[in-house]
């Protein structure tokens, strides 16, 4: 009887939901690895491993498999190109990039290594957007678009300009596709030093696991990762899939499926998982912090994946009301450090910065060019050669006293040597030609604290997170005036999502002289 009631379920089961099953030509994938970008100071060290890893993995899958190394705008042009033109209806595409991505606009950008980013606009002009090219892929009929996109790193750009999100933007995406990132949204992940990524190695070994669906595959994968990083980095799930796939040719809809999975990979929960019920029941991390993004929800989702500081609110509020507390007055002590000591201009690092150079050479043939100085002034400001950067934002404004971006940099370069007065100055010039300007917000708000001023700390802080609610500078800078105003556990609360959106959010306000 109960042989009978299985068989019966198994073929009630194949006729509601069928499972897609591809021919190993019905597959194709685009794998890409940037690592060497000029701007940064030295090369990442994960992607060209990981994207052979991805694609060897691909391969024995069935996926007709082309692999992208250190790709420029062009190179990343003709790669998307020659996928496109593979594509035939009911296929499937599948994209891996590890790079450095960007947001900009609600959008997610791919960032070619030659990508030349001064400004929020440039990233648009140069990157390539996630959305448009699942976009065009669902044009060319792909019936299964699949983004696995490791790129929530602190790239190098953003600290040419300070008003976007770190980390990357929730997809649009047309149906029948899945995108998953290696952290959350607007999140990213610090560097572990290590020759391969967490997020690669848990995905790679969820892949080889036989008869799991894609999405099953993804959803463990994001609580392996979550674990393993003790829920510092938890991955983003987003996914449309009106039919069941598995990476595993066969996988779950023939037992005599290919793609040889490696019996190195356990599965003791693997004869529950056909069932494909769409909130996925993996074990689940620690229920004391809350759970990060929900896994296939393509929605927007702010994810703040841990905010430890919930049980704080339980004690501090009866002393917060006394505002007298005797440390806003004194205007605490910020260490002045003026502890990145700004680099000479002889100093080997930044004469053999190619940036520098390039920059260097056309001031050579016109002194006047006020684009290259204020471009020359972003990189001096970005390797800590401070002095450097106010004379050539301050030679930049000589020449156009109008630039709004050249004084809001002056004032951020200035407070962090402790030039106060000058860089208020600065930034009310700046917010006096572009009102609600949300860079100079954040930069006053930054001179602010490091003056004392917590009360105009916040108002500056607020503003700026009214305009851009993801903007981790401000969030954290908030986080720390509300503490020396009084309000500690609101304080705390501001520092924790900080932190959980950008590790690297402390050492960025140490190397400020903001503690």
């Amino acid at each position: 009887m109960k042989i009978r009631l299985a068989l019966l379920a198994t073929l009630i089961f194949s006729i509601a939901a069928p499972t897609l099953s591809f021919a190993a030509g019905d597959r194709f994938a685009l794998v890409i690895g940037n690592a060497k970008y000029p701007d940064a100071d030295a090369p990442l060290k994960e992607p060209i491993n990981d994207a052979r890893d991805v694609a060897d993995e691909l391969k024995r899958d069935g996926f007709t498999v082309e692999v992208g190394e250190n790709l420029t705008g062009d190179g990343m042009r003709r790669a998307f190109d020659r996928l496109y033109g593979k594509i035939k209806p009911g296929s499937v595409a599948l994209i891996f990039f590890s790079g450095y991505g960007i947001q900009s606009n609600r959008q997610s950008y791919m960032i070619p290594i030659d990508a030349q980013i001064w400004a929020e606009a440039d990233v648009r002009r140069d990157g390539f957007s996630l959305e448009n090219v699942l976009g065009e892929i669902n044009s060319r009929g792909a019936g299964v678009k699949i983004a696995l996109i490791d790129a929530s790193r602190r790239n190098p750009f953003e600290r040419r300009f300070r008003s976007f999100s770190a980390g990357l933007a929730p997809v649009i995406a047309p149906n029948g596709t899945l995108v998953m990132y290696s952290a959350a949204l607007s999140s990213v992940v610090s560097d572990n030093g290590s020759d391969h990524s967490l997020f690669v190695r848990e995905l790679l070994k969820e892949i080889r696991t036989p008869d799991l669906m894609a999405e099953e595959t993804l959803n463990r994968t994001r609580v392996g990762v979550t674990r393993a990083s003790r829920q510092e980095q938890v991955p983003w799930i987003s996914s449309s899939l009106a039919e069941d796939f598995s990476f595993i040719p066969g996988g779950a809809a023939a037992p005599g499926g290919t793609g040889g999975p490696s019996p190195a990979s356990p599965s003791p929960e693997v004869a529950a998982a056909p069932p494909v019920t769409p909130p996925p029941a993996p074990p689940a991390p620690p229920a004391a912090t809350p759970t990060p993004p929900a896994a296939t929800a393509p929605t927007p989702a702010p994810a703040q994946p841990k905010p430890p500081v919930a049980a704080a609110p339980a004690s501090p509020p009866p002393p917060p009301k006394t505002p007298e507390v005797a440390l806003p007055p004194p205007a605490p002590p910020p260490p002045v450090v003026i502890q990145p000591t700004p680099a000479p201009s002889n100093s080997p690092v930044l004469a053999d910065d190619p940036t520098i150079k390039s920059l260097s050479e056309k001031l050579d043939k016109n002194p006047d060019d006020a684009a290259a100085l204020y471009r020359r002034g972003q990189v001096y400001a970005s390797k800590g050669a401070y002095d450097l950067a106010v004379k050539d934002f301050t030679n930049s404004l000589r020449l156009n006293p109008k630039d709004v971006e050249a004084y809001n940099n002056r004032c951020w370069v200035r407070t962090v040597i402790g030039d106060l007065q000058a860089a208020l100055k600065d930034c009310n010039e700046a917010l006096r030609l572009r009102p609600n300007f949300v860079d100079a917000l954040d930069s006053r708000g930054l001179m602010n604290l490091k003056g004392g001023q917590n009360k105009n700390a916040i108002a500056d802080f607020d503003a700026a997170l009214k305009i851009n609610p993801r903007l981790t500078s401000s969030l954290y800078g908030r986080g720390l005036a509300k503490k020396r105003n009084g309000a500690v556990a609101e304080g705390d609360l501001d520092i924790a999502n900080a932190k959980a959106m950008d590790p690297n959010i402390v050492k960025e306000f140490t190397d400020y002289g903001v503690q």
